[in-house]
C-alpha cells in the first residue's frame, strides 16, 4: 500500500509539471512577437476619390518610404492596403506621413470588436488558441 502511494504520488507529480511545461510552451509560442522578419498589413480609407493617376502616384510615395513592403491601391474604393516591418515603422506613422504628404482626408482602418469576432474562424476555435487565451487570462 505503502508503494502503490509513492507511486501515484510520483506520477501526480510529473503529470504536474509536464503540464505546467506544456502551459509555459504554448504560452510562449502563441505570443504576439515582431522581430525583423515579421510583416503586419494595415488599411488607409481615402475619403476622396481617386483616379488611376493618384493610385500611381501614391504606390510610388510609399515605395519609396522606410519600412514599406509592398503597397496596392485601389482607386474604385479610394483604399491603400500595405504591408510593412514593425521594427522599421508603424502603421500609425505611415498614415500619418501619408495624410502630410498628401492633401488627402484619410484615416487608417482599424477593425472594431465585431469585426475581429467575425474575422478568421480557424484562430478562435483551434484547440491551441483556446488553451492560450485561458493561460494568459490565469497569467
Amino acid at each position: 500500500m505503502k508503494r502503490l502511494k509513492k507511486v501515484f504520488l510520483y506520477t501526480l507529480g510529473t503529470f504536474l509539471f509536464l503540464s505546467l511545461v506544456l502551459a509555459a510552451h504554448i504560452y510562449y509560442a502563441y505570443r504576439p512577437k515582431a522581430d525583423a522578419t515579421t510583416r503586419v498589413m494595415a488599411r488607409i480609407d481615402v475619403k476622396q476619390q481617386l483616379t488611376q493617376q493618384d493610385a500611381n502616384s501614391i504606390t510610388a510615395w510609399f515605395y519609396h518610404q522606410k519600412g514599406i513592403d509592398h503597397v496596392m491601391v485601389n482607386p474604385e474604393t479610394n483604399i491603400v492596403v500595405f504591408t510593412f516591418y514593425p521594427v522599421k515603422t508603424t502603421g500609425y506613422q505611415v498614415t500619418k506621413d501619408f495624410k502630410n504628404h498628401f492633401a488627402y482626408s484619410a484615416e487608417r482602418f482599424m477593425p472594431t470588436a465585431q469585426n475581429l469576432k467575425s474575422s478568421c474562424p480557424v484562430a478562435s476555435t483551434s484547440y491551441g488558441y483556446k488553451i492560450y487565451k485561458i493561460i494568459a487570462q490565469i497569467i
